[in-house]
């Protein structure tokens, strides 16, 4: 069986390259910090990168095709892509959020990070904007999305309430996120466009 034929494969195959590359390039003794850096990085690349495709294709689409009349209408996304992408949507930011509190453990930074004490006040600021869009992940969109999906049952009215609750969660996470991303670069690289 071809593992390039499933993506849970692909995922996998991906996993375990990465390893022995690491294991080629850095020998054989384990290292935790670098384990949990890369753990946020790629999930963290899961969850923007969803979150990206959400308010940029999917939602700009959908509303493309509820006003095109004679079209094929959004049925298809809502049915067989949404409920996949929310799955890996959701998931994809407990596990990033987990990982940088893991990171931020092992760097000894949780506490210094999230009260915002120097050297730690621009990863603490990411911290918490990545906590702010974690919460409304699972406390506004992903319990709206269950309403406008038909997971959980819900009126029109309802529906169309949590369509203006998780699309503006949404975006406010995509807002959000730009500056999450600077804060969790400067971290390590520098504050961009300021010497």
């Amino acid at each position: 069986m071809n593992p390039l034929n499933n993506h849970r494969q692909s995922l996998i195959l991906g996993i375990i390259l990465a390893l022995l590359l690491a294991v080629f390039l850095g020998g054989t003794h384990f290292n935790e910090l670098g384990l949990a850096r890369w753990f946020h990085i790629v999930a963290g690349v899961f969850w923007i990168g969803l979150l990206y495709y959400f308010n940029v294709a999917q939602t700009p689409a959908l509303a493309d095709a509820a006003a095109d009349k004679g079209g094929p209408g959004g049925a298809g996304v809502t049915k067989y892509v949404a409920p996949r992408a929310l799955f890996w949507f959701r998931w994809a930011a407990l596990a990033t959020w987990l990982g940088g509190a893991w990171l931020l453990v092992k760097l000894g930074a949780f506490v210094l990070a999230f009260t915002l004490q120097s050297p730690y006040m621009i990863i603490g600021i990411g911290a918490w904007l990545g906590t702010i869009m974690l919460l409304n992940v699972w406390g506004i969109i992903w319990p709206n999305q269950k309403k406008i999906l038909g997971i959980v049952a819900a009126t029109d009215e309802q529906k169309a309430r949590a369509r203006k609750a998780a699309g503006m969660a949404s975006r406010v996470n995509f807002v959000l996120s730009i500056p999450m991303l600077m804060c969790m670069a400067a971290q390590s690289h520098g504050l961009p466009f300021i010497k």
